[in-house]
């Protein structure tokens, strides 16, 4: 009979465990302060955006108390019967940068495809969502039918459905996910909604042109934007952003 498999941990999930083991050695303590992104970052040898994530894993767990401009402070001694059933349960869950990357390479391939495939229909039917996401904008909604409605219609604009799937599952998941929920606890404005629909509003033109570079391009960088925004508006430890959260992509050349 072979034996079962333990799930392999994320990376995230792996950086957390260090730092709950450096808690439980008592290099630090109940009260103390976490040392910056920046340093555990250089220490564990990943980018900020993995450190983030761990810090969030940790919140999840009570472990640790986020303090907008003044740190991370540990809260909490781990439990380790509570963090098995926790793992247990939690251990697929992708980080949200994480998510965002798998987002960033899938569909801007996928506009790059629509833009070749695309109907007056689905044109319309993005015209539709751009409608709903300014109409959210104006009542300050936080709905995001509008946004993930226009994504999913430049996926099912290629006329595949498994890319289509693979599109929703991808939403899905972000929907699910407690990683995602609670990095968006620690960002209050949401004018940067704004400058995401400008960005939809240039995918959209690319489409019409039937410019697969373009939209290609277009789709990169928005989901580029999400990322560095959100990367902006979650940090704690220093309000002069310093962008060195995570790995790009090389840059995209249009022909």
């Amino acid at each position: 009979m072979n034996a079962v498999e333990t799930p392999r941990k994320r990376l995230y999930q792996e950086i957390g465990q260090r730092l709950k083991d450096r808690i439980v050695s008592g290099e630090f303590v109940v009260g103390d302060r976490l040392p910056p992104e920046r340093e555990i970052a250089v220490q564990c040898q990943v980018s900020r955006s993995v450190v983030r994530e761990a810090l969030i894993m940790l919140e999840l767990q009570n472990l640790v108390e986020v303090r907008k401009g003044s740190g991370v402070y540990i809260i909490n001694q781990p439990d380790e019967e509570l963090d098995q059933k926790t793992y247990s349960i939690e251990h697929d869950d992708a980080g949200p940068f994480e998510m965002l990357q798998a987002r960033q390479l899938l569909e801007s391939h996928v506009a790059e495809f629509a833009a070749t495939q695309v109907t007056k229909n689905d044109i319309s039917r993005l015209r539709k969502a751009l409608q709903m996401e300014h109409q959210h904008l104006e009542d300050a909604s936080l709905d995001y039918d509008g946004d993930e409605m226009f994504h999913m219609v430049i996926a099912e604009a290629t006329q595949n459905s498994v890319l289509a799937d693979m599109v929703k599952a991808l939403w899905d998941r972000r929907q699910n996910s407690s990683m995602w929920r609670q990095l968006h606890t620690r960002i209050g404005d949401q004018d940067y909604r704004k400058a995401w629909l400008h960005d939809h509003e240039k995918i959209l033109l690319a489409l019409q042109r039937r410019d697969p570079a373009g939209a290609r391009l277009a789709m990169w960088q928005h989901l580029e934007n999400v990322k560095q925004t959100l990367l902006e508006l979650s940090d704690i430890d220093d309000p002069q952003f310093d962008g060195y959260l995570f790995s790009s992509y090389p840059v995209i050349a249009v022909s």
